[in-house]
């Protein structure tokens, strides 16, 4: 039995609906048994419009890290600039690497093409596109840093099959991009094998995204638990849930080493706030993962029967009432409250669940990076110029490059435009211009790549960044352009 002692947890209502479906669901877990000690905090549009950019006060941090437990309401964030994502924040500040999306269908009392479809999703929560890292760079181009780290790509794939583990499933699918994105989604593939190999008793399989998404929305009982970078996944695990039976059914936990969050992956929806509509189930189920986190198995189970059973006697709120399929169509309290009446029942039709009561947490360890040898074979700079066509501007960085260094090649968003361009090759005013060592297979120093910038520097052009071209052990960790 876990310990009856009362667990802290951190709560946020939210934003427009948030108050309401947070209400339903604390009354549901307090009716369960739910030995909780709750700290409130208030985030979102009122702080954001306090001026704090990032939509949680200072003090609020104190709590988080003292609770280590967070069940938040959907916010909204104010339209404009400046106003930072409060959820990529909370995650990122605290080290919260692992999104975890259960995505299952309850057929024939929600609607779905899908009736077996019972598939999790696991997906990076730090890295990648959501890093924010963006920059315009010209007239005509903005950038976004797609950054992937060896260490946090371990961490989620060993996430997604430990949890496999944990809760008895059978495959681990892996989906990237690798095909098109080399380094970064061919890392992420690579390491997946690595880990895969060391788990025998999990039946593993890679997809590249697209033909992958195709078969999900297809074909969802494929797969069991999924793993992905992080907008893979925030895109797939929607996707998922939708063809589930409801974005509004699904819950979402944010797994950290230390500090974990537990929420609706659906937004505060506005327009219905107030109206007693909304429907709760996302918060909650969210909330389920939540008791399951801090060794609360057993409350878990009860208020997750009671909620399967109230979907199995028909009782919906308005976004999933069906006609001949439900019973009664209900508002947000009122759903709570046949919550609340079936607590100690157990589904007849739809499969009960059981959790276990234990708060020990799945550990993930990350062997320490070793460092390789690391050369520098070779510089891009980046410019800005729009003066000509491609041939021009290649014969006049020529003159730029040296004794020492040897235009290899410019680029165009990535296509090769000299030399060997062709005339009907799109061009904006962004060029990648690359240079290595006038010695094949030689070195380019720091000082050689500076005296490079002050060349083009004289000769008038306007270079906006540089990127080193470095072998790793003598591996090329860099891609060649399209058609090089």
């Amino acid at each position: 039995m876990a310990d009856k002692a009362l667990t802290p947890i951190t709560v946020a209502r939210g934003d427009g609906i948030g108050p309401e479906i947070m209400d339903a669901t604390l009354r549901i877990l307090e009716a369960g048994g739910a030995r909780l000690a709750i700290e409130e905090i208030e985030i979102g549009e009122k702080v954001y419009e306090r001026g704090i950019s990032a939509g949680i006060e200072p003090s609020s941090w104190e709590s988080l890290r003292r609770t280590k437990v967070f069940l938040k309401a959907p916010i909204t964030t104010p339209q404009g600039g400046g106003f930072k994502s409060l959820n990529v924040t909370v995650r990122k500040t605290l080290g919260m690497f692992a999104n975890v999306r259960p995505c299952l269908s309850y057929s024939p009392f929600i609607a779905t093409k899908h009736p077996s479809m019972d598939v999790v999703i696991v997906r990076e929560n730090e890295e990648d596109l959501y890093a924010g890292i963006e920059h315009q760079q010209t007239d005509e181009v903005v950038q976004c840093l797609k950054l992937l780290s060896r260490p946090g790509t371990e961490k989620i794939v060993r996430y997604a099959f430990e949890y496999a583990r944990r809760y008895n499933r059978k495959k681990v699918t892996c989906f990237t991009k690798d095909n098109i994105m080399k380094l970064t989604d061919g890392m992420f593939h690579k390491v997946f094998e690595e880990v895969a190999a060391e788990y025998s008793d999990i039946e593993n399989e890679h997809w590249i995204i697209d033909i992958g998404a195709a078969k999900l929305a297809d074909t969802p009982e494929a797969f069991d638990v999924i793993v992905m970078p992080n907008l893979y996944g925030d895109i797939l695990s929607d996707v998922a849930a939708q063809i589930a039976g409801s974005v509004g059914l699904a819950g979402s936990a944010n797994i950290g080493t230390e500090v974990s969050m537990f929420e609706a992956i659906h937004g505060s929806a506005p327009r219905r706030a107030g109206q007693n509509l909304a429907n709760p189930s996302g918060l909650f189920l969210g909330a389920v993962q939540m008791l399951v986190h801090i060794g609360q198995g057993d409350v878990a189970e009860m208020v997750h029967n009671a909620w399967l059973c109230t979907i199995e006697d028909g009782i919906h709120t308005y976004d999933v009432f069906e006609e001949g399929v439900s019973t009664q169509k209900v508002g947000t309290k009122e759903f709570a409250d046949a919550v609340i009446e079936r607590i100690g029942r157990r589904p007849q039709v739809l499969k009960a669940v059981t959790y276990p009561a234990t708060d020990e947490p799945i550990v993930i360890e990350v062997a320490e990076t070793v460092a390789a040898e690391k050369v520098q074979v070779g510089i891009d700079v980046f410019l800005h110029w729009k003066a000509g066509k491609p041939d021009d501007l290649g014969h006049a960085l020529e003159a730029t490059a040296g004794s020492d260094l040897k235009l290899v090649m410019v680029s165009n968003r990535g296509q090769k435009v000299y030399p060997g361009g062709v005339p009907e090759t799109f061009c904006t005013d962004h060029w990648r211009c690359r240079f290595q060592s006038a010695t094949d297979g030689g070195v380019v120093s720091t000082s050689e790549a500076i005296a490079l910038l002050g060349r083009m520097h004289e000769a008038g052009f306007d270079f906006i960044k540089t990127e080193g071209l470095y072998t790793f052990d003598g591996v090329a960790g860099y891609t060649l352009g399209q058609g090089q």
